[in-house]
């Protein structure tokens, strides 16, 4: 089981908004921490009303392929959440297995999308591209 099926599998035993919003915020809590240095203009994603960073470094999985591993944060206690299940999502994952997954209809999933404001959708949308266009480069 993947740490983004962990994820499905805590919503859908959270009925009231309330309770997914905590879970969200908690999975900002168990991000991998990000270094000073790494809170730059390079890692800054664009698009987003809070503040957010990612970082990506490009590893090798057991069987040589190219991966990329994400780290991130955000002034938002929200959106470090988002960014958690963006990057329990994409993280450790082949670029052709990224371009290949639709976030979006994966966040509509979790039932997120109705819950967020407009802002807050247009800055998941700007995570998801921004590690589109890393996986792309990378591909």
């Amino acid at each position: 089981m993947t740490a983004f099926d962990t994820i499905q599998e805590d919503f859908s035993s959270l009925d009231e908004w309330e309770d997914r919003y905590r879970y969200v915020i908690e999975l900002g809590h168990g991000l991998e921490p990000l270094s000073a240095e790494a809170h730059n203009d390079v890692n800054k994603v664009r698009g987003c009303v809070s503040q957010v960073w990612l970082e990506k470094a490009l590893r090798a999985n057991e069987a040589g392929e190219t991966i990329l591993h994400y780290r991130g944060d955000s002034d938002s206690h929200l959106v470090r959440g988002l960014v958690a299940i963006a990057i329990a999502l994409y993280s450790d994952q082949t670029p052709a297995h990224i371009l290949a997954t639709d976030a979006m209809a994966t966040f509509r999933s979790l039932g997120l999308e109705q819950h967020l404001t407009p802002q807050r959708s247009n800055g998941v949308r700007s995570m998801i591209e921004r590690i589109r266009k890393d996986a792309a480069e990378a591909a």
